[in-house]
């Protein structure tokens, strides 16, 4: 896959997602947002990765915000399209089926915080700053911060990030939800690793199973939510992998699962 703003490598069944625009902040353009949907669309499919990390190139920002020259050209009804466009890249990370660990290495603001926030989880450099300065612009997130971010952190947060468009530190970030560790810039590659490890030894379809109960429970009631999660539970319990996973823990051994 050749891209021109992003870069895509995958190793030890880790894909690593590099927005590589780093003289303009790794600002996402239209563009860079097709090469993204290419990129992860190309993830879902290969059955060989199991999970993405996802930063920005350099060490000064993970996305700083949307292309300001591309945006300022948008009237009401390309503006909606431009949102729509970028919800559905962000819809599919979010719901990829494979987890996404957002490396924020720097400047995550607007568009990189929304970015961010469609990841499975978020671990942030100790340099780094979230914000959602749209309203600075005379604009609203547009790629799902008024949703996600709400759904994250509380609405009364949300409100006072979204009102006062200030950027907040990694470690206020962590304080209120928004990131799952703080960690040093030089650690945080290798921190995702560890954490990606982890989830690769699991069961994929688990994996896959308890993600979609988590993302669409998230929008049920609870009774709902319990339905759904027993569904997946007897889905999980017909598959090969259940029944080796069972029995390599009574049989005291390691698993092999093979995401059937």
């Amino acid at each position: 896959m050749i891209c021109e703003n992003i870069l895509l490598e995958k190793k030890n069944a880790i894909a690593y997602v590099t927005v590589n625009r780093p003289k303009v902040l790794n600002a996402l353009n239209m563009a860079t947002m097709e090469e993204l949907r290419v990129a992860f669309t190309d993830i879902k499919s290969d059955a060989a990765i199991r999970v993405a990390i996802l930063t920005g190139a350099g060490e000064k920002a993970f996305v700083a915000g949307a292309d300001i020259g591309e945006l300022a050209k948008q009237d009401a009804v390309s503006g909606k399209e431009y949102a729509h466009r970028g919800q559905a890249v962000l819809d599919l990370i979010e719901n990829l089926g494979k987890p996404v660990i957002a490396c924020i290495n720097g400047f995550a603001l607007g568009g990189g915080c929304e970015l961010a926030l469609a990841c499975t989880m978020r671990l942030a450099s100790e340099n780094a700053k979230l914000g959602q300065p749209e309203v600075k612009l005379g604009i609203i997130p547009g790629y799902g911060g008024t949703q996600r971010l709400a759904r994250l952190v509380g609405k009364g947060l949300a409100m006072q990030m979204v009102l006062a468009g200030e950027m907040i530190t990694a470690q206020e970030a962590h304080r209120i939800g928004l990131v799952n560790e703080v960690t040093a810039l030089a650690e945080l590659i290798a921190r995702a690793e560890a954490i990606a490890a982890k989830i690769v030894a699991n069961a994929p379809l688990a994996v896959q199973y308890a993600m979609e109960a988590v993302n669409k429970g998230m929008e049920m009631t609870l009774a709902e939510g319990l339905f759904l999660e027993a569904s997946l539970f007897g889905v999980c319990c017909a598959t090969s992998d259940k029944a080796e996973g069972t029995a390599a823990f009574l049989e005291k051994r390691p698993a092999v699962f093979k995401g059937r």
